[in-house]
């Protein structure tokens, strides 16, 4: 955890639209979504891209798995005031690094035209013990595609077939770093939101006993990020002008 004095407060004044890209249903909730429901409150647009439907994370067939993910990510959405919503079809627990994961990234990041965009912890260390690759292959990309997005000269027919012209975000905010320089200050009613935006994967969370209670360690983990941000509660991002 970095020292208080090595965080900058996140100036949400600066942006007013965010793109959060992340390999499944529930990356968002571990902390993060307080963010989301403090943007959201604030006027901002928050949309979610998720990658994969998250149909490798139960015991039941992965079409009816992925049905039941879905509706549970869009109840996790509402509790935090995200309305748009995007899953793609890339395989879980199988995401392959390269173009084609590259372009349909850039291509959200052109539709949906966002100031930041944000992704989650995608070191090959990270949570205390190593990353999981979907997590992995997702931040590569989502750094990679960022640029792609502002390059007219990269995925062109994105412009001329799609008429999805270049788009240039101002930064990229990962979630769960172990070195944060960014703090966004959320107060109760967020870390409540959080809580039950997590709570919101049910069928999910059954099939993991030894999974830690909601209401319990979201609180503390936000805890120690005002701890570190000189607050009550924080969610700690590491950022990257673009």
């Amino acid at each position: 955890m970095a020292d208080r004095g090595e965080l900058t407060p996140l100036d949400d004044n600066d942006f007013t639209r965010v793109l959060c890209v992340v390999a499944h249903p529930d990356d968002m909730e571990y902390g993060a979504s307080a963010a989301v429901a403090t943007w959201t409150r604030a006027g901002k647009q928050v949309g979610y891209l998720l990658l994969t439907g998250g149909e490798a994370g139960m015991a039941e067939d992965p079409e009816q798995v992925r049905t039941v993910r879905a509706e549970e990510q869009r109840r996790a959405c509402a509790t935090v005031g995200v309305t748009d919503l995007t899953i793609l079809r890339h395989p879980d627990g199988m995401l392959q690094p390269g173009l084609e994961l590259r372009k349909d990234i850039a291509r959200q990041i052109r539709m949906f035209r966002p100031d930041v965009v944000l992704t989650a912890n995608f070191h090959v260390e990270a949570y205390g013990g190593l990353n999981q690759a979907d997590h992995r292959v997702t931040g590569i990309a989502v750094i990679d595609a960022t640029r792609d997005a502002a390059n007219r000269w990269v995925f062109r027919d994105l412009a001329e077939t799609e008429h999805l012209g270049p788009w240039q975000a101002t930064l990229l905010l990962v979630t769960g770093d172990e070195n944060p320089n960014l703090a966004q200050p959320v107060d109760q009613r967020a870390v409540d939101a959080a809580v039950t935006s997590l709570q919101c994967h049910q069928a999910y969370l059954r099939h993991l006993p030894d999974h830690p209670d909601p209401e319990v360690f979201i609180p503390e983990e936000l805890r120690k990020g005002g701890e570190a941000a000189g607050t009550d509660y924080a969610v700690l991002f590491r950022g990257y002008q673009l």
